[in-house]
């Protein structure tokens, strides 16, 4: 196994800047420095070189809101199916995901919980970040997809049996700032460095700004199931597009959101606040059906998934190398992209190392080649069988 090698050529696309014809000077699974080829360091002529055949190098992408792949996910109640996930979501070139949790009734998530948690610390592929908990502490008046009967009322002794049931590996807790009784459970969370996150809210705008200013600065998949942005009534949708200090995912897929509001959203909120998500299906990516999702047949229709029995939109299909190139295709530069799909999730989840091509981070890299589509990933520096070096 190579362990220090240049790879090059490449288009590396840093987060800040894009670089063509350049070379990443691997080290150890760290990149050592990122230079246009003409200025490289005199050490660096001994190494050997893996070939990059120009495609873009970007960062590993992050996603962290999805609740399956290629057939694997958390709603299978297997410590092997999230490891499966992880091994195939990093052939798509992600390399640090959350596997997230549909809201079922409390007794339900902790035990789904206690089965999976055992794969935590083992994935040899992406690395799992901590459990996203979309519920169940969610608004019944905007449920989305999620099934009424679940949803429960905020308690904090509910999420501390949550919590001590992933041992605590929960990265994100997605609830309702609206609800009554919620503010030991945002103490406890905020105690616990677990992301709070607003979705399935029907909060009215003073109610999702009390929540923001109690910690709850994060919003999950802009737009959807949620208060909508009125001239009378901002909602919560209108509190994160005006309020630039709260970050948000988007499901860039331009179904969930039009592809003119994904691009209307660059123009109004800082883009280092914005952070594609997938919110993928478990059946996403899947080769044969029956597809299932959360226990319902659904069908691949007009680039989502859709229930089968009413055809209502069941969820995402979305990748993050198609989100990559839908929000390139809205506008984003291709450093904006980067940050969108890595950087910003990165710096939400307290990577220091990762979501950024600089010297000193993590060797996560995803060649893509002119279409935006994954050619070659590495995880701390390892890839496939280099197919070239010179």
């Amino acid at each position: 196994m190579i362990t220090e090698f240049l790879l090059s050529p490449v288009c590396a696309v840093t987060g800040q800047d894009t670089l063509p014809n350049a070379a990443l000077w691997i080290k150890d699974g760290i990149i050592a420095g990122c230079f246009a080829e003409g200025n490289l360091p005199a050490e660096t002529a001994r190494l050997p070189r893996v070939d990059g055949k120009g495609c873009f190098a970007v960062p590993g992408f992050i996603d962290l809101h999805i609740h399956g792949y290629a057939g694997f996910g958390p709603e299978l109640a297997d410590p092997q199916a999230l490891l499966n996930m992880s091994a195939v979501l990093l052939q798509s070139g992600v390399t640090a995901f959350c596997p997230t949790l549909y809201c079922a009734k409390p007794a339900e998530m902790e035990a789904l919980l206690k089965k999976l948690v055992p794969a935590v610390g083992k994935e040899a592929g992406a690395q799992i970040l901590g459990f996203h908990l979309e519920g169940p502490f969610i608004s019944p008046k905007k449920p989305g997809v999620m099934k009424p009967q679940d949803i429960a009322p905020a308690d904090l002794a509910v999420f501390q049996r949550l919590y001590e049931a992933a041992e605590g590996h929960i990265a994100a807790v997605t609830l309702a700032p609206e609800l009554p009784g919620l503010e030991p459970v945002i103490a406890f969370a905020k105690q616990h460095g677990i992301r709070l996150q607003a979705g399935h809210t029907n909060a009215t705008y003073d109610e999702f700004l009390l929540g923001a200013a109690h910690g709850v600065t994060h919003v999950t998949h802009l737009f959807n199931a949620m208060s909508p942005f009125t001239h009378r009534e901002p909602g919560a949708a209108g509190a994160a597009l005006m309020h630039p200090g709260i970050s948000c995912e988007i499901i860039a897929d331009g179904v969930h959101v039009h592809p003119d509001v994904i691009s209307f959203l660059r123009t109004v909120k800082p883009v280092e606040n914005i952070i594609a998500v997938t919110d993928a299906l478990l059946p996403t990516g899947q080769a044969k059906g029956p597809f299932i999702a959360n226990g319902e047949e659904v069908v691949f229709d007009s680039g989502v998934w859709k229930r089968k029995s009413d055809r209502v939109i069941a969820g995402s299909a979305l990748t993050m190398a198609q989100a990559f190139k839908n929000l390139v295709d809205c506008g984003f530069t291709l450093p904006q992209a980067v940050q969108t799909t890595s950087t910003n999730a990165a710096r939400l989840s307290g990577l220091t190392q990762q979501g950024c091509l600089e010297a000193g981070a993590r060797a996560d890299i995803v060649l893509l080649d002119e279409h935006f589509a994954p050619v070659r990933i590495f995880k701390n520096g390892e890839g496939n069988p280099p197919s070239s070096v010179l």
